[in-house]
């Protein structure tokens, strides 16, 4: 595989827009992530530099990405950081310091080659390397087949936990535990 992965850097908050932009417009944009393209296009630099900069320092969250051969931004993946006592994105009180995956998108033409895989090593790498880490989750929409089937083929396991999907309440977001579901 001719891609390197690694934690985004400061500076690349151009090209992490310019992704992030493309995974909305992505067919599976709407199951896949919280915000619109339009939401997402509307942000202000700013917006974006903060962003990357807090995923490259580490210290809530860290965003992995691929880089291809020519030096683009092919994927990415975000482990955030939930500390016991406050409430995740859904409103929900977390319970136990966890790692929360999200932000999973890697371009079609990266698919299917292990790209995927590696920013899930690297997330996973990081997390568990928290001090006071309990567990590592995950939540798929119920109509996003291909994903969870990457996810459990990477060692996720359903909880049985589920939460109304903030676009549509009628549909639920799964959640998935890295091990076993008692871990």
């Amino acid at each position: 595989m001719d891609y390197e992965i690694r934690a985004v850097r400061d500076d690349e908050w151009p090209a992490v827009r310019e992704l992030r932009l493309a995974a909305l417009r992505d067919e599976m944009a709407p199951v896949a992530f919280l915000e619109t393209y339009e939401q997402a296009l509307e942000q202000p630099d700013g917006y974006w530099q903060d962003r990357t900069r807090n995923a490259a320092r580490g210290e809530a969250a860290r965003q992995f990405v691929s880089v291809g051969p020519d030096g683009r931004l092919v994927g990415t993946v975000v482990a955030l950081v939930e500390e016991a006592g406050t409430d995740d994105f859904f409103g929900r009180p977390v319970t136990r310091r966890q790692a929360q995956i999200v932000g999973v998108y890697v371009r079609p033409e990266a698919r299917g080659i292990g790209v995927t895989e590696a920013l899930f090593e690297a997330a996973v790498a990081w997390s568990r390397g928290l001090e006071g880490l309990e567990r590592v989750r995950l939540h798929v929409h119920e109509d996003n087949p291909r994903a969870a089937g990457f996810y459990r083929k990477f060692g996720f396991v359903p909880t049985g936990g589920a939460v109304p999907n903030p676009g549509d309440p009628s549909k639920s977001d799964l959640e998935m535990v890295l091990g076993e579901p008692g871990e």
